[in-house]
């Protein structure tokens, strides 16, 4: 079943809302935050919950908002477009929208889209579609013709499937309907010719979608009452062809063909619809649910002081203009069923009633009882009709899945542990993820035997969990040494112990190459080691100086000594990476769990030395390769980088007492940054006295020297320059020339 409950206001009146209603409502980067952009040159940031608004901005006098603001989830900010060609982004500190960012772009835009999980789209008049961040580049650059002459856009949407953003929009031109659909991953624009089988005199006045695996299901709403349901291929077989799709009648006669202000439909779920509109000639305008699974009217509100024929769905709410007011509906659509769609199902029992039978006879009234659905009469119904419909009691299917958890096979859980994440979160969902891990925890306790690594890494990747909330987890794949899962686990929760954190990385340090090459591991983190024509430059040059450290730089005669010996040791040293790259990718993710360095350095003393030397070696080669290049940002979705990174850029833009901040920039966050320097010290200070009696480690101790010394030879030149740079702040604080002209020359060295 659905409902619809009771209607709140959340604007009494809409500014320069006109005949034509709203430009758009859309969702803000929190889920209870709305844009509305009215007619004319206002956006209202509302907050449902408060039924009020937080913010307003409009353009000045003789300007016009051309599209709905937009929200983009990757940075917060908000984004309109007036006058057609002219976008603005700002935030909600800002107050005036004429002293906002502006980029004045060369053709006339559409729509802007913005979903979460990528940047925001542009949508041009013509049917070109750019990504915000390449139109800020460039915003003259020169924008292409996509569909013909005389074709409008009528609707859009915008999805992500498979991670991947696919854009949809439909065209109309002289009474035909095209369909675009542009898949970004492959940059793939297909081109459909919808057909439907409407009336001649009959046009399509609203358009939805829901979208799956493989199709998307394009809803229309034609001016004779009907909706067409169209299935639109994701990935087609030759982009290049111009099909055409043939729409199936999903319903008749929804609503009445002489609606005065029009009439909207948008997808609830995968079961229902809401269309709003007279579903008679001579009716008030209404809001109703309609069941497609079972073609029934679920349930329907009247709108007496009309609307203008515009429908937004977002979470559990509708938004539409009742009148002149911004009015939100909630409502409510159960999991569909015959019985529900038939208003049969019965939610909840008195104590002491009976249980409902199994075979129920549809003609006999809800109100009687058990007695008159079991007498012979009843019973003769229903042998004469044939007519007996199983009502098994549906369960949850967040009880059905921890019911299979206890009792079933590792190959049925992950079935159902698949069904359950692909469904829409429940408010419960959390729960249910924490009692599913709970049980498989437990179930794995008490059968050895008993390990579904593939659940448990589901549910690590869902981001619910954490440490704290199953520490058993991680327990459990320490004892079966499941690296993957480890590695996972280190990625996802912010709360583990140090002591845990050590012993993954024994685990990660000691457990051999051939296995771990047999192992699936997460490889985002780790770049290409082996890059031999880039080490024979290093080789020829002889002077090098990147942030701070020169590996060829002589300022100590013994270790020079040392190091002249074997000159193509230390080349393969200092060039190659001493780790497989399965191993680098485990103990990147060690390197990027957050630490206590009082907690963890006890711990750190419990590894043995051959094992903390290889760890340190691998440490100094990423110092080396950060040091390659002062801005080098190494490959990879989460690579590794440097704790203290010289980053001259950074002088323009520092306070003039911020000087000595230069080698750590501000906006390198400590908590998200590689503590490369950091975990050096940790593990010298814990096994110092063990590793310096390791031959093998000699080297490897001589080139950790000279880093840090070069460290600090960078640390003394930055202090020069601030001592330099105080002492003119202070003389150009004392000197007031007071517009005479005067040479003045200093001296800094």
């Amino acid at each position: 079943m659905a409902s619809l409950e009771e209607e709140f206001t959340l604007s009494s009146v809409v500014l320069s809302a006109g005949s034509e209603g709203l430009l758009g409502v859309e969702q803000s980067s929190k889920a209870d935050q709305f844009l509305v952009t009215d007619n004319g040159r206002t956006v209202i940031l509302y907050k449902v919950s408060d039924q009020k608004p937080l913010g307003s901005w409009s353009v000045k006098q003789g300007q016009i908002i051309t599209c709905p603001a937009v929200c983009n989830f990757q940075t917060g900010e908000y984004i309109v477009v007036h006058d057609n060609k002219v976008l603005r982004i700002w935030n909600n500190e800002d107050v005036n929208l004429d002293k906002v960012f502006k980029a004045t772009l060369s053709a006339e835009v559409c729509r802007i889209l913005s979903v979460q999980g990528t940047e925001p789209l542009v949508l041009f008049k013509e049917g070109a579609v750019r990504g915000l961040e390449a139109l800020l580049a460039e915003p003259q650059q020169k924008i292409e013709t996509v569909i013909s002459d005389e074709e409008v856009i009528k609707w859009t949407k915008f999805f992500i499937v498979f991670r991947h953003p696919v854009l949809i929009f439909i065209t109309e031109k002289h009474g035909n309907y095209f369909a675009y659909v542009q898949m970004f991953n492959s940059r793939v624009l297909s081109k459909y010719t919808l057909l439907f089988g409407q009336d001649e005199n009959s046009v399509i006045e609203s358009f939805t979608a829901s979208v799956d695996r493989k199709f998307i299901a394009l809803m229309s709403l034609s001016s004779d009452g009907c909706i067409y349901e169209t299935l639109i291929p994701i990935r087609p077989t030759d982009p290049e062809e111009n099909r055409s799709l043939v729409g199936s009648l999903l319903f008749k006669a929804v609503v009445s063909g002489n609606t005065q202000h029009g009439v909207a439909l948008t997808v609830l779920d995968q079961d229902h619809v809401a269309v709003l509109g007279s579903p008679l000639a001579a009716s008030k305008e209404c809001l109703s649910v309609w069941n497609i699974k079972f073609q029934t009217l679920q349930t329907s509100k009247e709108l007496p002081q009309g609307t203008s024929g515009q429908l937004w769905y977002y979470g559990e709410n509708l938004f539409m203009l009742h009148g002149r007011s911004l009015t939100v509906i909630p409502y409510k659509c159960e999991v569909s069923s015959l019985a529900g769609a038939l208003g049969k199902l019965k939610h909840s029992q008195d104590p002491g009633t009976h249980v409902t039978p199994h075979f129920v006879n549809w003609e006999t009234p809800q109100e009687c009882g058990l007695e008159a659905q079991n007498s012979e009469p009843s019973r003769r119904i229903l042998r004469r009709r044939k007519i007996e419909v199983s009502l098994q009691p549906e369960v949850p299917p967040s009880k059905q899945l921890l019911s299979t958890v206890m009792k079933d096979s590792e190959k049925h859980i992950e079935v159902e542990l698949r069904k359950f994440l692909a469904i829409k979160q429940t408010p419960d969902f959390h729960t249910v993820i924490g009692d599913t891990v709970t049980g498989l925890l437990e179930r794995c306790k008490a059968e050895p035997s008993f390990y579904p690594r593939n659940c448990l890494m589901q549910l690590t990747q869902t981001h619910v969990l954490s440490y704290s909330l199953c520490p058993d987890l991680m327990e459990i794949a320490l004892q079966k040494k499941d690296v993957q899962l480890l590695q996972l686990c280190l990625q996802h929760f912010p709360d583990i112990p140090e002591l845990v954190t050590c012993a993954c990385l024994k685990i990660f340090l000691s457990i051999a190459d051939d296995s771990l090459q047999e192992t699936d591991v997460n490889m985002e983190s780790v770049f290409d080691c082996s890059n031999s024509v880039h080490d024979e430059k290093m080789e020829e040059q002889t002077e090098i100086l990147q942030n701070g450290f020169n590996p060829e730089e002589d300022k100590c005669n013994k270790c020079d000594q040392e190091l002249n010996e074997k000159p193509q040791a230390k080349t393969k040293e200092t060039t190659s990476c001493p780790v497989i790259p399965k191993r680098a990718a485990l103990l990147n993710a060690i390197l990027h769990s957050a630490y206590s360095e009082t907690f963890l350095l006890p711990h750190l003393k419990d590894i043995p030395a051959q094992h903390i030397t290889l760890f340190l070696k691998y440490l100094y080669f990423l110092y080396l390769k950060c040091s390659e290049n002062a801005t080098l940002t190494l490959p990879g979705i989460h690579p590794p980088t440097l704790n203290q990174r010289q980053d001259l850029t950074m002088l323009s833009k520092l306070p003039s007492d911020s000087w000595a901040q230069v080698i750590l920039p501000p906006r390198l966050s400590k908590a998200l940054r590689l503590q490369i320097m950091d975990w050096i010290c940790l593990l010298l200070d814990a096994n110092f006295t063990v590793v310096v009696m390791m031959p093998e480690a000699k080297r490897l101790l001589i080139n950790l020297y000279r880093l840090v010394k070069s460290q600090i030879s960078v640390y003394s030149e930055l202090n020069k320059i601030e001592v330099s740079f105080r002492e003119l702040q202070k003389l150009n604080q004392e000197k007031n020339n007071r517009g005479l002209y005067s040479i003045e020359v200093l001296e800094l060295f």
